[in-house]
């Protein structure tokens, strides 16, 4: 049995657990624009903690979220082409989609991109301090759950989205200690 198969038959088992009352739950934590607030109070607290050098830690979170958005939508859809699973011929009459279906293409999940690079960066910029962050990695994991659920992703699709995320955050995270280190670095001069 190839990987897509795997794939494909992972999928169907975890898309047939839907029902009336979690399909409008489901829908509502795959949208985009609900977390909204969440990401507000996010933003809010590290300006209102760090002041100025909030800054930086805020860019560098947007610059992750900006990359692994960009990879997974602006390069792997295209290069890969892989049908969403509620586009795919095959199997289209035994998903069970929730919404609308979303764009042709859906290798890999931008979802669990950008929500697995927020969480990283909040890991690795605020983990030690505030430890409990480890736990919304529960929150990206429902979340890309969730584009399974609604039948827009498969799971490699997520797993691949989850990981491009981590890596983004990582990335960049070093990126911000590099700049970090050479600014106190040029102060102290």
């Amino acid at each position: 049995m190839s990987l897509n198969e795997l794939d494909t038959q992972a999928f169907l088992w975890l898309n047939s657990f839907h029902n009336a009352t979690f399909d409008p739950i489901m829908a509502w934590v795959s949208g985009k624009n609900e977390w909204f607030p969440m990401y507000a109070l996010i933003i809010g607290t590290i300006i209102w903690r760090y002041k100025r050098q909030s800054i930086g830690m805020l860019l560098t979170i947007i610059m992750s979220v900006v990359i692994s958005d960009r990879v997974c939508s602006g390069i792997l859809k295209p290069l890969v082409e892989r049908l969403r699973p509620c586009h795919e011929p095959a199997i289209q009459q035994l998903v069970h989609v929730v919404g609308a279906c979303g764009g042709q293409f859906g290798f890999c999940s931008s979802h669990a991109a950008n929500t697995f690079t927020l969480v990283t960066c909040l890991l690795l910029l605020f983990g030690k301090e505030f430890p409990s962050i480890k736990y919304f990695y529960l929150w990206a994991i429902i979340v890309s759950y969730s584009r399974i659920y609604v039948g827009v992703h498969y799971p490699l699709d997520v797993l691949a989205g989850a990981g491009v995320g981590v890596l983004a955050g990582i990335l960049c995270f070093k990126i911000y200690q590099r700049i970090n280190k050479s600014t106190l670095s040029f102060r102290k001069n």
